[in-house]
């Protein structure tokens, strides 16, 4: 599926490459995706993965390799992933500019 925005800000690609560094993280993949549940209907997910599987769509950003399944690509096509590094709000955070709404503590997510 076609992009229609960055996947990772700057910030994300930079914090990603950081912690790949420190864990000596080989032949690694960042896998981002939705699934169901939460307060809204959908939660975000974000991990680091060596393998990939025929339900998997690979991209590169930044020079990071990331992997979302199928099935999330649609709710992930103009998802970009930003990290927050303030002292109160640190983190790795979905811009979902679709979301008809988000639950309170914004983990969630509805289509």
């Amino acid at each position: 599926m076609k992009r229609n925005k960055e996947l990772l800000s700057e910030k994300a690609a930079k914090e990603i490459k950081r912690i790949i560094k420190e864990q000596n993280y080989d032949e690694i993949f960042i896998r981002i995706g939705a699934k169901g549940g939460g307060c809204s209907g959908f939660t975000y997910i974000l991990d680091f993965c060596n393998t990939k599987d025929d339900y998997d769509v690979e991209y590169s950003d930044k020079g990071v390799n990331v992997i979302i399944d199928k099935k999330s690509d649609f709710f992930m096509k103009n998802v970009t992933v930003d990290f927050k590094d303030g002292l109160l709000d640190r983190g790795f955070k979905f811009v979902n500019p679709d979301a008809t709404g988000t639950c309170g503590c914004g983990v969630s997510f509805s289509m």
